[in-house]
């Protein structure tokens, strides 16, 4: 059975000293923090630790003690003296000291106007240098990725596959149901707005439009940014904490081939296939909000569909599927390497990588946008 805790404190000349007694371990010390406490304020410089009634001995109470002669006028700037024998007292009181925290200092920099643009600066900076390594990788990637088309055996069919199926064809059920969701939507606004006009039926080349050409690619790219691409971040930055992919250099295989590229071939192949698929459920979400709030059968859907939508509207969506398949991929992969050696670096990160890959996307639609515009297409 453990000793109670207990201390006396003696004022000695030349010295005061602060005798321990019974066990410091961390179920025995629970009460004794407002005792130390009070005391902590007689102890002068030079004052002492008297050991030798003292029993079992933990880092919990020689951090207790520690901070009791940190915070008394004696400060913390040299190491508790101590007096009697014990077998670890000293060792765990150095290590308590070693282990202490100084308070961090208040931050220095310029203010006003100087720190504004100071901060703007600095962020310009890290936006830049972020730029420069994704494009490097993207180019790298590249290279790579040419390398094993004329050397198709150093292709990971294994990898590519298995990340097709994790982060492409399980992500199928919620594509296709929010894009089933989208359709419905885009069709009620059409078909409440349209109505006031009497010209309802024009709800079908706004459903076919907007779901074909916009809205199929750019949910499944976001849905893909903030689920697949997410946990690409997570897997690599994982690994990086671990070392493994310092391991991975030693034993001389390329995290490029092994990680990199597999995960970019594998959004290349399933996400015009999601898109396709998000398509498809937009028109049918649209068709039945059409036939249920305007009387437009499906026959009649499809029929004016085919009728007036020029097929270049689907290929439009499909051709930014493989786009924006590598912005997400690239991306996500780039902020798993970049990441240090702790788990807030791991959950920075993961947010940079969704948030630049949403943003990049977005981005991209708009710079496709304009250039169909200018093609007249």
């Amino acid at each position: 059975m453990a000793a109670a805790a207990t201390f006396a404190f003696r004022e000695e000349e030349p010295a005061p000293v602060l005798a321990l007694r019974g066990d410091w371990t961390v179920d025995t010390i629970a009460g004794l923090e407002a005792d130390l406490h009070a005391v902590a304020r007689q102890l002068k410089p030079g004052a002492v630790v008297d050991v030798s009634e003292l029993g079992r001995f933990d880092v919990a109470g020689a951090y207790l003690v520690d901070r009791t002669f940190r915070e008394s006028p004696a400060g913390g700037e040299t190491r508790v003296a101590i007096r009697g024998k014990h077998e670890n007292a000293l060792n765990l009181l150095g290590a308590a000291r070693k282990a202490a925290s100084a308070p961090a200092e208040k931050p220095h920099g310029p203010r006003g106007i100087a720190g504004f643009f100071d901060t703007v600066g600095r962020m310009m900076a890290a936006l830049g240098e972020e730029i420069i390594e994704t494009v490097g990788l993207l180019g790298e990637t590249l290279v790579i990725f040419v390398n094993m088309l004329a050397n198709p055996r150093r292709i990971r069919w294994v990898s590519i596959v298995h990340v097709m199926e994790v982060a492409g064809l399980n992500a199928l059920p919620i594509v296709v149901i929010l894009s089933f969701f989208l359709g419905m939507v885009v069709a009620y606004l059409g078909a409440r707005i349209l109505s006031d006009f009497g010209a309802s039926v024009f709800t079908v080349d706004l459903v076919a439009f907007s779901v074909l050409r916009e809205f199929a690619v750019l949910v499944t790219a976001i849905l893909l940014a903030g689920r697949s691409g997410s946990a690409f971040t997570a897997e690599i930055g994982a690994m990086k904490m671990r070392q493994e992919i310092d391991a991975m250099r030693v034993i001389g295989i390329n995290p490029m081939d092994a990680l990199v590229v597999p995960r970019v071939i594998a959004m290349l192949v399933m996400t015009p296939i999601l898109t396709f698929a998000a398509m498809m459920t937009g028109l049918c979400g649209g068709i039945i909000v059409s036939w249920g709030a305007l009387g437009i059968s499906p026959a009649m859907f499809i029929g004016r569909m085919a009728e007036v939508v020029p097929e270049q509207h689907f290929w439009v969506g499909m051709s930014k599927a493989p786009a924006f398949a590598v912005a997400v991929a690239v991306i996500a992969c780039k902020q798993g390497l970049s990441v240090g050696d702790d788990v807030a670096s791991l959950g920075n990160r993961v947010t940079s990588s969704v948030v630049q890959a949403i943003f990049m996307v977005i981005l991209m639609d708009a710079l496709f946008a304009l250039w169909f515009l200018e093609m007249d297409w």
